[in-house]
């Protein structure tokens, strides 16, 4: 698959289908799917982390991230296509499944 920017109509599309299960909502900041993950503790914040960095690595696609103790901020965005792909809502969904199995 080619990788190339998505259309809003195409990214608003996935971001309902991105939220269906989520309690915590995706939402667009700045151009960027966004989302704040909220742990138990500064550990749990940091395992998620740790998970994360390990599968965008081996995808070749990096989160633009800040933490704070217990708190995740994350923005996806494909800077090649300057702007949103298939490749952030595949990463963003990873994650999702990441803060569920290490909560």
């Amino acid at each position: 698959m080619k990788l190339s920017k998505l259309s809003s109509n195409d990214v608003n599309g996935s971001l309902a289908d991105l939220n269906l299960t989520n309690t915590v909502k995706w939402y667009l900041e700045d151009d960027k799917l966004t989302k704040i993950f909220k742990f138990n503790d500064f550990n749990l914040a940091f395992g998620f982390m740790t998970l994360c960095a390990l599968y965008a690595e081996k995808a070749n696609h990096h989160p633009e991230w800040f933490n704070l103790y217990n708190r995740v901020k994350v923005q996806l965005t494909t800077h090649d296509v300057l702007g949103i792909s298939y490749k952030d809502f595949e990463l963003a969904n990873k994650m999702d499944y990441f803060e569920r199995i290490i909560q």
